[in-house]
Protein backbone atom coordinates (compact mmCIF):
# COMPACT_ATOMS: atom_id res chain seq x y z
CA UNK A 1 0.00 0.00 0.00
CA UNK A 2 0.98 3.17 -0.62
CA UNK A 3 0.19 6.26 1.80
CA UNK A 4 -3.04 7.70 -0.37
CA UNK A 5 -3.82 4.20 -0.43
CA UNK A 6 -3.49 3.97 3.33
CA UNK A 7 -5.59 7.22 3.78
CA UNK A 8 -8.30 5.62 1.39
CA UNK A 9 -9.30 2.94 3.76
CA UNK A 10 -9.60 5.44 6.59
CA UNK A 11 -12.23 6.94 4.68
CA UNK A 12 -10.10 10.41 3.52
CA UNK A 13 -9.15 11.51 0.13
CA UNK A 14 -5.89 13.57 -0.16
CA UNK A 15 -4.28 15.39 -3.30
CA UNK A 16 -4.04 13.04 -6.02
CA UNK A 17 -1.36 11.35 -6.76
CA UNK A 18 -0.37 13.00 -10.24
CA UNK A 19 0.67 15.97 -8.00
CA UNK A 20 2.78 14.67 -6.45
CA UNK A 21 4.52 13.62 -9.65
CA UNK A 22 5.10 16.52 -10.22
CA UNK A 23 6.46 17.32 -7.06
CA UNK A 24 8.80 14.71 -7.62
CA UNK A 25 10.01 16.67 -11.25
CA UNK A 26 10.49 19.88 -9.26
CA UNK A 27 13.00 17.98 -6.74
CA UNK A 28 14.79 16.30 -10.05
CA UNK A 29 15.30 20.15 -11.28
CA UNK A 30 16.34 21.25 -7.60
CA UNK A 31 18.78 18.41 -7.05
CA UNK A 32 19.86 19.39 -11.01
CA UNK A 33 20.29 16.00 -12.34
CA UNK A 34 16.44 15.81 -14.75
CA UNK A 35 16.15 12.29 -16.07
CA UNK A 36 15.82 12.33 -20.48
CA UNK A 37 17.18 16.29 -19.78
CA UNK A 38 20.78 15.94 -17.94
CA UNK A 39 21.31 12.41 -19.11
CA UNK A 40 20.16 11.86 -23.22
CA UNK A 41 21.15 10.30 -26.31
CA UNK A 42 21.86 11.84 -29.47
CA UNK A 43 22.83 10.53 -33.07
CA UNK A 44 26.53 11.06 -34.37
CA UNK A 45 25.66 9.64 -37.39
CA UNK A 46 26.56 6.07 -36.86
CA UNK A 47 25.06 5.30 -34.01
CA UNK A 48 23.37 6.84 -30.40
CA UNK A 49 25.66 7.41 -27.98
CA UNK A 50 25.08 8.68 -24.41
CA UNK A 51 25.57 12.17 -23.04
CA UNK A 52 25.40 13.97 -20.30
CA UNK A 53 24.14 17.77 -20.07
CA UNK A 54 26.13 20.17 -17.71
CA UNK A 55 23.83 21.77 -14.89
CA UNK A 56 24.55 25.50 -13.73
CA UNK A 57 22.02 24.02 -10.41
CA UNK A 58 19.97 26.85 -11.09
CA UNK A 59 17.03 25.13 -9.38
CA UNK A 60 18.72 25.04 -6.19
CA UNK A 61 20.58 28.59 -6.57
CA UNK A 62 16.91 30.06 -6.68
CA UNK A 63 15.59 28.23 -4.05
CA UNK A 64 18.29 29.26 -2.14
CA UNK A 65 18.07 32.84 -2.78
CA UNK A 66 14.20 32.83 -1.86
CA UNK A 67 14.80 31.50 1.30
CA UNK A 68 17.65 34.25 2.67
CA UNK A 69 15.44 36.86 1.84
CA UNK A 70 12.50 35.50 3.52
CA UNK A 71 13.77 33.83 6.48
CA UNK A 72 17.49 34.83 7.44
CA UNK A 73 19.01 35.86 10.75
CA UNK A 74 17.40 39.10 10.43
CA UNK A 75 14.06 38.23 10.80
CA UNK A 76 12.73 38.79 14.21
CA UNK A 77 9.51 37.58 16.02
CA UNK A 78 8.79 39.52 18.17
CA UNK A 79 6.15 38.59 20.98
CA UNK A 80 4.66 41.50 23.67
CA UNK A 81 5.10 39.26 27.06
CA UNK A 82 8.14 39.02 27.97
CA UNK A 83 7.49 35.11 29.71
CA UNK A 84 5.99 33.96 26.17
CA UNK A 85 8.84 35.40 24.64
CA UNK A 86 11.46 33.59 26.44
CA UNK A 87 9.25 30.95 26.49
CA UNK A 88 9.00 30.64 22.58
CA UNK A 89 12.85 31.57 22.29
CA UNK A 90 13.97 28.06 24.37
CA UNK A 91 11.19 26.11 21.99
CA UNK A 92 12.98 27.17 19.06
CA UNK A 93 16.54 26.92 20.56
CA UNK A 94 15.62 23.72 21.32
CA UNK A 95 14.21 22.57 18.11
CA UNK A 96 17.05 23.95 16.12
CA UNK A 97 14.41 26.47 14.75
CA UNK A 98 16.63 28.97 13.12
CA UNK A 99 18.72 26.83 10.93
CA UNK A 100 15.90 24.69 10.04
CA UNK A 101 13.58 26.92 9.55
CA UNK A 102 16.06 28.55 7.08
CA UNK A 103 16.32 25.18 5.37
CA UNK A 104 12.52 24.98 5.50
CA UNK A 105 12.21 28.47 3.13
CA UNK A 106 14.25 26.83 0.57
CA UNK A 107 13.01 23.71 -0.01
CA UNK A 108 9.45 25.91 0.23
CA UNK A 109 10.80 27.66 -2.96
CA UNK A 110 11.85 24.39 -4.55
CA UNK A 111 8.77 21.91 -3.64
CA UNK A 112 6.14 24.64 -3.17
CA UNK A 113 4.70 23.39 0.47
CA UNK A 114 6.09 22.50 3.87
CA UNK A 115 5.09 22.24 7.09
CA UNK A 116 5.20 22.63 10.64
CA UNK A 117 4.11 19.80 12.87
CA UNK A 118 4.02 21.13 16.52
CA UNK A 119 4.15 17.89 19.47
CA UNK A 120 4.32 17.06 23.08
CA UNK A 121 7.10 14.73 23.77
CA UNK A 122 7.36 12.61 26.90
CA UNK A 123 4.05 13.25 27.95
CA UNK A 124 1.54 10.77 29.88
CA UNK A 125 -1.61 10.17 27.80
CA UNK A 126 -4.58 7.47 28.93
CA UNK A 127 -4.32 4.48 26.67
CA UNK A 128 -8.04 4.27 27.18
CA UNK A 129 -9.08 7.47 25.80
CA UNK A 130 -6.10 9.23 24.27
CA UNK A 131 -6.23 12.65 26.43
CA UNK A 132 -2.82 13.84 28.08
CA UNK A 133 -2.62 13.30 31.68
CA UNK A 134 -1.93 16.36 33.23
CA UNK A 135 1.24 16.21 34.93
CA UNK A 136 2.78 19.34 34.10
CA UNK A 137 5.90 17.37 32.38
CA UNK A 138 6.92 17.25 28.83
CA UNK A 139 8.58 18.70 25.92
CA UNK A 140 7.40 20.71 22.85
CA UNK A 141 8.91 19.40 20.04
CA UNK A 142 8.68 20.78 16.03
CA UNK A 143 8.16 17.95 13.24
CA UNK A 144 10.07 19.81 10.01
CA UNK A 145 7.85 17.98 7.14
CA UNK A 146 8.53 18.94 2.97
CA UNK A 147 5.80 18.61 0.03
CA UNK A 148 6.45 14.88 -0.75
CA UNK A 149 5.19 14.16 2.63
CA UNK A 150 2.34 16.28 3.24
CA UNK A 151 -1.01 14.76 2.66
CA UNK A 152 -3.96 17.25 3.11
CA UNK A 153 -7.27 15.32 3.81
CA UNK A 154 -9.94 18.59 3.92
CA UNK A 155 -9.18 22.33 3.34
CA UNK A 156 -11.20 25.22 2.60
CA UNK A 157 -10.52 28.25 0.61
CA UNK A 158 -6.58 26.76 0.64
CA UNK A 159 -6.77 26.85 4.00
CA UNK A 160 -5.92 23.01 5.28
CA UNK A 161 -8.21 21.61 8.00
CA UNK A 162 -7.09 18.27 8.45
CA UNK A 163 -3.86 16.70 7.58
CA UNK A 164 -1.72 13.76 7.63
CA UNK A 165 2.15 13.98 7.86
CA UNK A 166 4.56 11.87 6.72
CA UNK A 167 8.58 10.78 7.83
CA UNK A 168 11.09 8.18 7.27
CA UNK A 169 13.31 6.05 9.62
CA UNK A 170 15.65 3.33 9.51
CA UNK A 171 15.64 1.58 13.06
CA UNK A 172 18.24 -1.76 13.49
CA UNK A 173 18.48 -2.16 9.50
CA UNK A 174 14.46 -1.67 9.10
CA UNK A 175 13.31 0.59 6.93
CA UNK A 176 9.80 2.43 8.70
CA UNK A 177 7.51 5.11 7.70
CA UNK A 178 5.64 6.90 10.59
CA UNK A 179 2.32 8.33 9.82
CA UNK A 180 0.72 11.61 11.77
CA UNK A 181 -2.90 12.20 10.85
CA UNK A 182 -4.75 15.02 12.37
CA UNK A 183 -8.15 15.38 12.30
CA UNK A 184 -10.86 16.86 13.82
CA UNK A 185 -13.18 14.55 15.99
CA UNK A 186 -17.40 14.78 16.36
CA UNK A 187 -16.54 17.06 19.52
CA UNK A 188 -14.76 19.44 16.99
CA UNK A 189 -11.45 19.02 18.44
CA UNK A 190 -8.30 17.66 17.04
CA UNK A 191 -7.38 14.77 17.46
CA UNK A 192 -3.98 13.06 16.41
CA UNK A 193 -3.24 9.34 15.42
CA UNK A 194 -0.09 8.04 15.38
CA UNK A 195 0.82 4.78 13.32
CA UNK A 196 3.95 3.04 11.75
CA UNK A 197 4.63 1.17 8.92
CA UNK A 198 7.21 -1.26 7.77
CA UNK A 199 8.30 -0.36 4.35
CA UNK A 200 9.70 -2.63 1.84
CA UNK A 201 10.48 -2.26 -1.91
CA UNK A 202 8.21 0.24 -2.14
CA UNK A 203 5.00 -1.25 -0.23
CA UNK A 204 3.77 -0.35 3.26
CA UNK A 205 3.11 -3.16 6.09
CA UNK A 206 1.35 -1.84 9.26
CA UNK A 207 3.62 -2.54 12.49
CA UNK A 208 3.37 -1.69 16.23
CA UNK A 209 4.77 1.50 17.44
CA UNK A 210 5.43 -0.17 20.77
CA UNK A 211 7.81 -3.13 18.32
CA UNK A 212 9.79 -0.12 17.29
CA UNK A 213 12.67 1.43 19.07
CA UNK A 214 12.25 5.25 19.59
CA UNK A 215 8.41 4.96 19.00
CA UNK A 216 7.39 2.76 22.29
CA UNK A 217 6.36 5.79 24.00
CA UNK A 218 4.43 7.47 21.35
CA UNK A 219 0.57 7.12 21.83
CA UNK A 220 -1.83 5.66 19.30
CA UNK A 221 -4.07 8.25 19.68
CA UNK A 222 -4.02 11.18 21.78
CA UNK A 223 -7.07 13.82 22.17
CA UNK A 224 -5.90 17.48 21.95
CA UNK A 225 -9.11 18.85 23.45
CA UNK A 226 -8.54 21.97 21.53
CA UNK A 227 -10.38 22.99 18.32
CA UNK A 228 -7.17 24.99 17.11
CA UNK A 229 -4.54 22.72 14.95
CA UNK A 230 -1.04 21.97 15.86
CA UNK A 231 -0.10 22.12 12.23
CA UNK A 232 1.18 24.67 10.54
CA UNK A 233 1.38 24.80 6.03
CA UNK A 234 4.02 27.26 4.72
CA UNK A 235 3.67 28.17 0.66
CA UNK A 236 5.01 30.92 -1.60
CA UNK A 237 1.75 33.26 -2.42
CA UNK A 238 1.43 31.63 -5.89
CA UNK A 239 -1.54 30.67 -7.61
CA UNK A 240 -1.13 26.69 -8.03
CA UNK A 241 -1.66 26.76 -11.91
CA UNK A 242 -1.53 23.17 -12.50
CA UNK A 243 -4.65 22.58 -9.83
CA UNK A 244 -6.23 25.66 -8.33
CA UNK A 245 -8.59 23.72 -6.64
CA UNK A 246 -5.62 21.90 -4.32
CA UNK A 247 -4.31 23.71 -1.36
CA UNK A 248 -0.55 22.83 -2.16
CA UNK A 249 1.85 25.38 -3.34
CA UNK A 250 3.79 25.58 -6.28
CA UNK A 251 7.75 26.30 -6.56
CA UNK A 252 9.33 29.53 -7.77
CA UNK A 253 10.65 27.87 -10.81
CA UNK A 254 7.67 25.84 -11.51
CA UNK A 255 6.36 28.20 -14.82
CA UNK A 256 10.38 28.60 -15.46
CA UNK A 257 10.80 24.32 -16.37
CA UNK A 258 11.74 25.93 -19.89
CA UNK A 259 13.96 28.96 -19.10
CA UNK A 260 15.99 26.49 -16.85
CA UNK A 261 16.84 24.04 -19.66
CA UNK A 262 17.66 27.39 -21.56
CA UNK A 263 20.17 28.15 -19.20
CA UNK A 264 21.78 24.48 -18.68
CA UNK A 265 21.71 23.99 -23.03
CA UNK A 266 23.68 27.24 -23.30
CA UNK A 267 26.25 26.57 -20.06
CA UNK A 268 26.38 23.34 -21.64
CA UNK A 269 27.18 24.72 -24.89
CA UNK A 270 29.92 26.93 -23.28
CA UNK A 271 31.74 24.20 -21.42
CA UNK A 272 31.92 22.12 -24.41
CA UNK A 273 33.08 25.34 -26.54
CA UNK A 274 36.45 24.91 -24.50
CA UNK A 275 36.68 21.37 -24.74
CA UNK A 276 36.04 21.12 -28.33
CA UNK A 277 37.97 24.19 -29.36
CA UNK A 278 41.18 22.61 -27.01
CA UNK A 279 44.38 23.50 -29.08
CA UNK A 280 45.61 20.22 -30.96
CA UNK A 281 49.18 19.65 -32.66
CA UNK A 282 48.76 17.16 -35.51
CA UNK A 283 51.99 15.28 -36.78
CA UNK A 284 53.68 12.53 -38.94
CA UNK A 285 55.47 9.71 -38.58
CA UNK A 286 57.95 11.66 -40.21
CA UNK A 287 58.27 14.00 -37.05
CA UNK A 288 57.41 11.37 -34.25
CA UNK A 289 60.75 9.65 -33.91
CA UNK A 290 64.74 11.15 -33.73
CA UNK A 291 67.62 9.76 -35.37
CA UNK A 292 68.08 6.74 -33.21
CA UNK A 293 64.12 5.80 -33.55
CA UNK A 294 63.37 7.29 -30.27
CA UNK A 295 59.57 8.48 -29.53
CA UNK A 296 60.20 12.31 -28.96
CA UNK A 297 56.57 13.12 -28.60
CA UNK A 298 55.31 12.44 -25.12
CA UNK A 299 52.66 9.32 -25.77
CA UNK A 300 51.00 10.19 -22.64
CA UNK A 301 50.11 14.05 -23.91
CA UNK A 302 46.65 14.45 -25.53
CA UNK A 303 47.38 17.94 -26.96
CA UNK A 304 49.70 15.90 -30.00
CA UNK A 305 47.44 13.77 -32.81
CA UNK A 306 49.21 11.49 -34.95
CA UNK A 307 48.24 11.20 -38.29
CA UNK A 308 49.00 8.52 -41.24
CA UNK A 309 52.07 9.35 -43.01
CA UNK A 310 49.81 9.02 -46.39
CA UNK A 311 47.78 11.67 -45.43
CA UNK A 312 46.76 14.73 -47.70
CA UNK A 313 48.23 18.15 -47.12
CA UNK A 314 49.99 20.05 -44.68
CA UNK A 315 53.40 19.91 -43.23
CA UNK A 316 55.11 17.43 -40.99
CA UNK A 317 54.00 19.30 -37.91
CA UNK A 318 50.28 20.98 -37.89
CA UNK A 319 49.41 22.84 -34.92
CA UNK A 320 45.19 23.28 -34.90
CA UNK A 321 44.39 26.09 -32.67
CA UNK A 322 40.66 26.99 -32.75
CA UNK A 323 39.06 30.25 -31.64
CA UNK A 324 36.85 30.17 -29.07
CA UNK A 325 33.13 32.04 -29.10
CA UNK A 326 33.37 32.77 -25.19
CA UNK A 327 31.48 36.46 -25.85
CA UNK A 328 28.74 35.18 -28.14
CA UNK A 329 28.05 32.61 -25.25
CA UNK A 330 28.70 34.83 -22.14
CA UNK A 331 25.71 36.87 -24.32
CA UNK A 332 23.23 33.97 -24.54
CA UNK A 333 23.95 32.82 -20.99
CA UNK A 334 23.29 36.19 -19.71
CA UNK A 335 19.63 36.20 -21.65
CA UNK A 336 19.25 32.97 -20.67
CA UNK A 337 19.26 34.12 -16.90
CA UNK A 338 17.33 37.01 -17.16
CA UNK A 339 14.80 35.44 -18.55
CA UNK A 340 15.03 32.80 -15.59
CA UNK A 341 15.24 35.13 -13.07
CA UNK A 342 12.49 37.23 -14.62
CA UNK A 343 10.24 34.08 -14.07
CA UNK A 344 11.11 33.25 -10.49
CA UNK A 345 10.04 36.95 -9.30
CA UNK A 346 13.29 38.28 -9.37
CA UNK A 347 13.29 40.72 -12.31
CA UNK A 348 15.56 41.14 -14.97
CA UNK A 349 19.17 40.95 -14.59
CA UNK A 350 18.99 39.99 -10.75
CA UNK A 351 21.71 36.98 -11.92
CA UNK A 352 25.07 37.91 -13.31
CA UNK A 353 27.29 35.54 -15.47
CA UNK A 354 30.77 37.13 -13.97
CA UNK A 355 34.51 35.22 -13.86
CA UNK A 356 32.33 31.81 -15.03
CA UNK A 357 30.00 31.33 -12.36
CA UNK A 358 26.59 33.17 -11.21
CA UNK A 359 26.72 36.42 -8.64
CA UNK A 360 23.87 38.14 -7.58
CA UNK A 361 24.19 41.76 -8.95
CA UNK A 362 23.47 43.60 -5.93
CA UNK A 363 23.90 46.68 -7.33
CA UNK A 364 20.33 46.63 -8.36
CA UNK A 365 18.67 44.99 -5.99
CA UNK A 366 17.42 48.03 -4.09
CA UNK A 367 15.94 49.29 -6.99
CA UNK A 368 14.03 46.41 -8.06
CA UNK A 369 10.80 46.93 -8.08
CA UNK A 370 9.47 43.54 -9.19
CA UNK A 371 11.65 41.80 -6.25
CA UNK A 372 10.42 44.44 -3.90
CA UNK A 373 6.83 43.25 -4.62
CA UNK A 374 7.50 39.81 -4.74
CA UNK A 375 9.04 39.85 -1.16
CA UNK A 376 6.27 41.59 0.17
CA UNK A 377 3.81 38.99 -1.30
CA UNK A 378 5.23 36.36 -0.31
CA UNK A 379 6.07 38.24 3.17
CA UNK A 380 2.07 38.00 4.07
CA UNK A 381 1.88 34.42 3.98
CA UNK A 382 5.33 33.58 6.07
CA UNK A 383 4.71 36.26 8.28
CA UNK A 384 0.49 34.38 8.90
CA UNK A 385 2.79 31.20 9.55
CA UNK A 386 5.28 32.25 11.57
CA UNK A 387 2.53 33.80 13.87
CA UNK A 388 0.58 30.69 14.19
CA UNK A 389 3.66 28.27 15.14
CA UNK A 390 4.27 31.18 17.87
CA UNK A 391 0.51 30.89 19.29
CA UNK A 392 1.08 27.11 19.15
CA UNK A 393 3.91 26.96 20.91
CA UNK A 394 2.36 29.20 23.37
CA UNK A 395 -0.62 27.49 23.66
CA UNK A 396 1.05 23.77 24.30
CA UNK A 397 3.07 25.85 27.33
CA UNK A 398 -0.33 26.08 28.72
CA UNK A 399 -2.42 22.55 28.06
CA UNK A 400 0.96 20.65 28.34
CA UNK A 401 3.67 22.16 30.92
CA UNK A 402 0.65 24.32 33.28
CA UNK A 403 2.52 27.97 32.82
CA UNK A 404 -0.13 30.23 32.58
CA UNK A 405 1.32 32.21 29.13
CA UNK A 406 -1.26 34.95 27.84
CA UNK A 407 -2.74 33.54 24.51
CA UNK A 408 -3.50 36.69 23.39
CA UNK A 409 -0.66 38.42 23.32
CA UNK A 410 0.86 40.32 20.40
CA UNK A 411 2.50 38.59 18.08
CA UNK A 412 5.10 40.82 15.34
CA UNK A 413 6.83 39.21 12.68
CA UNK A 414 9.77 41.60 11.15
CA UNK A 415 10.93 40.75 7.90
CA UNK A 416 14.21 41.54 6.48
CA UNK A 417 14.38 44.72 4.40
CA UNK A 418 17.58 45.84 4.49
CA UNK A 419 18.53 45.29 0.64
CA UNK A 420 15.80 47.96 -0.08
CA UNK A 421 16.24 50.19 2.93
CA UNK A 422 19.03 52.23 3.96
CA UNK A 423 18.30 51.39 7.69
CA UNK A 424 21.14 53.96 9.06
CA UNK A 425 19.27 56.69 6.99
CA UNK A 426 15.74 55.32 8.51
CA UNK A 427 17.22 55.21 11.76
CA UNK A 428 18.90 59.15 11.70
CA UNK A 429 15.15 60.26 10.72
CA UNK A 430 12.95 58.78 13.37
CA UNK A 431 15.63 59.63 15.84
CA UNK A 432 14.89 63.71 14.02
CA UNK A 433 11.81 63.05 14.48
CA UNK A 434 11.56 62.14 18.46
CA UNK A 435 14.26 64.97 18.79
CA UNK A 436 10.63 67.66 17.02
CA UNK A 437 8.42 65.61 18.80
CA UNK A 438 6.42 64.38 16.62
CA UNK A 439 7.26 60.48 17.40
CA UNK A 440 7.47 58.48 20.56
CA UNK A 441 10.85 57.41 21.23
CA UNK A 442 9.78 53.92 22.42
CA UNK A 443 8.80 53.76 18.46
CA UNK A 444 12.43 54.31 17.75
CA UNK A 445 14.10 52.42 20.28
CA UNK A 446 11.67 49.26 18.81
CA UNK A 447 12.96 49.71 15.49
CA UNK A 448 16.65 50.19 16.52
CA UNK A 449 16.73 46.77 18.73
CA UNK A 450 14.36 44.72 17.52
CA UNK A 451 11.89 44.85 20.59
CA UNK A 452 8.08 44.87 21.39
CA UNK A 453 7.11 48.95 22.17
CA UNK A 454 6.23 47.28 25.64
CA UNK A 455 9.83 46.38 25.97
CA UNK A 456 10.94 49.78 24.51
CA UNK A 457 9.21 51.53 26.97
CA UNK A 458 11.08 49.71 29.81
CA UNK A 459 13.97 50.48 28.43
CA UNK A 460 13.47 54.45 28.35
CA UNK A 461 15.29 56.62 31.25
CA UNK A 462 12.75 57.61 34.15
CA UNK A 463 12.13 61.54 33.65
CA UNK A 464 12.17 62.14 37.36
CA UNK A 465 15.22 60.21 37.64
CA UNK A 466 16.84 62.09 35.36
CA UNK A 467 15.02 65.74 36.01
CA UNK A 468 16.57 64.92 40.23
CA UNK A 469 20.20 64.31 38.49
CA UNK A 470 22.80 67.43 39.22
Amino acid sequence: MTIIEILKTKGAETVPEEFYDRVTLWKSWYDGEVRDFHRYRAFNGVQYVNCARYSMGMGKKIAEDWANLLLNEKVKITISGKKEQEFFDSVCSENNFQIKANEMQEMKAALGTVAYVVRAADVTVDSGNGTIIDTGRGRIKFDYVTAQNVFPISWENRIVNECAFASSATVRGKNYLYLQIHRIGDDGNYIIENEIYRSENENLTPANLTDVPGYENIPAIVKTGSTERQFVIDRLNIANNFDITLPMGIPAFANAISQLKGVDIAFDSYINEFILGKKRVMFKPSAAKNMEGEFVFDPNEIAYFYLEEDSDGGGIIQPIDMSLRTGDHNAGLQDMLNALSSKCGFGRNYYKFDNGSIATATQVVSENQDLQSAVHKHGLLLKSAMQELARIVIRLGNSILKLGLDEDVQINVELDDSIFVDRESELNEMRLDVSAGILKPEFYLSKKYGVSLEEAKTMMPDMETQLASP
